[in-house]
C-alpha cells in the first residue's frame, strides 16, 4: 500500500513540475511578437521559443502537418485541425503564423502553430 501511494505521489510531482516549466500560450504569443524570424533562423532556435513567420503553404503533408516556406527555406508546421479546417488551409495560401519551435532528437525541427491567419 505504501509503495502504491509513493508511486502516485511521485507521478503527481513529476507531472506538476513539467507543467511549471511549460510556457503558457499567452507568454508564447508575447514572445513571438518580438521574434519575427525566417525559416532558416527558426531552425537554429531552441525548443519552445515563440516565433512569428510569414510565408506560403507548399502542401498539406498529412493530418495536421503542412509544409511551409519563405525565401530562406521550408519547414513542417503542425496546425491543429480546429485552426486549419475552418479556414480551409491549402497549398498556395500566404499566411502569417505564430508558433513554438519544437526540436526533436531524430526528426527535424518543426513548428507547433498557435495562431494562423491568411495574408492578402
Amino acid at each position: 500500500m505504501n509503495k502504491i501511494l509513493l508511486t502516485i505521489i511521485t507521478g503527481l510531482c513529476l507531472l506538476g513540475s513539467s507543467l511549471v516549466f511549460a510556457k503558457s500560450e499567452v507568454a508564447l504569443v508575447k514572445e513571438a511578437s518580438k521574434n519575427v524570424v525566417t525559416v532558416a533562423k527558426a531552425k537554429t532556435l531552441t525548443d519552445e521559443t515563440g516565433v512569428t513567420l510569414k510565408g506560403t503553404i507548399v502542401q498539406h503533408i498529412s493530418g495536421d502537418d503542412f509544409e511551409f516556406k519563405d525565401s530562406t527555406g521550408s519547414i513542417v508546421i503542425d496546425v491543429d485541425d480546429d485552426l486549419w479546417k475552418p479556414m480551409q488551409l491549402k497549398a498556395g495560401d500566404k499566411v502569417s503564423i505564430i508558433g513554438e519551435i519544437d526540436t526533436h532528437r531524430i526528426k527535424p525541427t518543426d513548428i507547433d502553430v498557435i495562431q494562423i491567419e491568411r495574408m492578402k
